[in-house]
């Protein structure tokens, strides 16, 4: 697991290893030139093998951003590599460490000059070493025509320096102007603007590089949010030799209107392929045939709409964990069913979809939420529940996940390109898994039956949302392996949990 972090507590981090623990800034500084380095060599190597005269470009700002590029510089031309160094803004006022790196650069011979004297040629690898996780405002100006003659360049590639120049450390948003960067080096740990889009794009491939910090450091200053890895996958519920099915949980999908049993069918179809014991799906007459057929090992029960409401009490008692709302339509009985299954469940109940239809219209369902559900609303559902504007809420995703879940007491999973979770104390979980090839219908319903499925298997609600959309992810990387990006579709991305897990 890792931990993504915010400008201001990297700085706490950052302070805590110097000031505290004694380790000298120029030693943290080294170790961090050296990763840059590296990873403009990779680049280099791929680029034209074997050589080494490839012009290295250090585009730098006057803070310790800058200081790290001129020190990489420095390396890269030790190394036999022509670089050269371009210093925006007042170079008079730089920090302590940027006056250092600049000086030891001119002693050695290094071409250092003015920035807006830069007359690059294309071909050469640029170290963005502008801005870094410190920036709060819009980019103008001097720095603002930097990057965009970075933009501009043909056949290039850039290095940026803890994270791209433009873009915010905390929200990943673009400041104005942002460098689109091949790789980013980030030292640490990573920040949460490298996660969250647009950051997550413009940031490329994403290195973290360890330059000497300790985790004391890190619990002392705090963190923003958890970043699952392939080896937390061995927290899933494990299947012991002694088992049966009703080891593994009973999950109940309340689920499908006329026309929509396949959102039932997903749902249910991937709670299976998570390991789930059980899953009985309550929907209406019109879908027991096609379930039937299609997914046998679920049981069906079909009742009419208007009788689900007062059906669902029994059902919820025979089931460890519910997921109501894929597919249930706006019908007038929806509301009634939703707080019903709200009302009934022993367990933790997943409320999506038309469920959070069903809560926007009628806020008063929320009250239930505390200590037993889990909500997995997309952005527009989100508005409909907050009446904030979409482009608010992408503005700060964590931010809104947090307040919706400190205010109803669910886990919120907002769901986006970079999917974040949140429960009422503030914990939260960046995504970093999953692909364009997930953006399909029947993904979401899929989603809803990996964490009812964790859920009826006994993981807690937190954990049973941050492993289930983890989990979703790889099985969409997988299915786009399989598929193409353009082609998968959400039957495929089920059947992939399985292979996803067998792995």
């Amino acid at each position: 697991m890792k931990y993504a972090v915010t400008g201001k507590q990297m700085k706490g981090i950052d302070q805590d290893s110097i000031q505290r623990i004694g380790i000298p800034s120029v030693v943290l500084m080294e170790r961090a030139a050296l990763a840059v380095a590296h990873a403009a060599e990779g680049l280099a190597e791929k680029r034209a093998p074997g050589q080494e005269r490839i012009r290295i470009a250090a585009v730098c700002g006057t803070g310790n951003n800058g200081a790290d590029g001129i020190a990489a510089a420095r390396i890269l031309w030790g190394r036999g590599y022509e670089a050269e160094i371009l210093l925006a803004g007042d170079p008079e006022h730089g920090t302590e460490e940027y006056l250092l790196q600049r000086r030891i650069a001119q002693e050695l011979g290094i071409p250092v000059k003015p920035a807006k004297e830069w007359n690059p040629q294309g071909g050469e690898i640029v170290l963005d070493a502008l801005f870094g996780i410190g920036l709060g405002r819009a980019i103008e100006g001097e720095y603002r025509e930097l990057i965009e003659k970075i933009a501009r360049l043909r056949d290039r590639d850039v290095v940026a320096v803890d994270i791209p120049s433009g873009i915010h450390g905390d929200t990943g948003a673009v400041m104005g102007t942002a460098v689109k960067a091949s790789v980013t080096v980030t030292f640490g740990y990573v920040k949460s603007g490298l996660l969250l889009y647009p950051g997550r794009e413009y940031a490329g491939r994403v290195w973290v590089e360890d330059i000497g910090f300790f985790d004391c450091s890190r619990i002392r200053a705090g963190w923003d949010a958890k970043v699952l890895e392939r080896e937390d996958m061995d927290r899933l519920p494990k299947r012991p030799p002694d088992s049966n099915k009703g080891t593994f949980g009973k999950l109940l999908v309340v689920a499908g209107s006329a026309g929509m049993c396949g959102a039932a069918y997903l749902c249910a179809l991937a709670a299976y392929r998570v390991g789930t014991g059980l899953v009985r799906i309550l929907t209406v007459p019109e879908n027991r045939a096609v379930l039937q057929s299609q997914l046998p090992e679920a049981i069906v029960d079909a009742v009419a709409p208007e009788e689900l409401a007062r059906s669902v009490k029994e059902r919820c008692g025979w089931a460890s964990a519910v997921v109501v709302g894929p597919g249930l339509g706006q019908g007038i009985y929806v509301e009634e069913l939703v707080e019903a299954v709200l009302a009934s469940a022993k367990g933790v109940v997943v409320v999506d979809a038309d469920g959070l239809n069903a809560v926007a219209r009628e806020p008063r369902l929320a009250d239930y939420f505390a200590g037993r559900a889990v909500v997995t609303p997309h952005m527009g559902e989100m508005a409909r529940l907050t009446g904030q504007p979409v482009s608010a809420l992408k503005a700060n995703r964590l931010l809104a996940a947090r307040e919706y879940a400190g205010r109803t007491g669910a886990v919120c999973v907002l769901k986006d390109a970079s999917t974040v979770t949140a429960d009422q104390s503030g914990e939260a979980y960046i995504n970093a898994s999953g692909c364009s090839a997930m953006a399909k219908g029947g993904s979401g319903d899929v989603l809803a039956g990996v964490i009812g499925g964790l859920l009826a298997q006994g993981m807690g609600r937190m954990e049973a949302a941050a492993w289930g959309v983890y989990l979703h992810g790889l099985a969409g990387e997988q299915a786009a392996e399989g598929h193409g990006a353009s082609s998968v579709l959400a039957r495929e991305l089920a059947d992939s949990l399985g292979e996803v897990w067998h792995r």
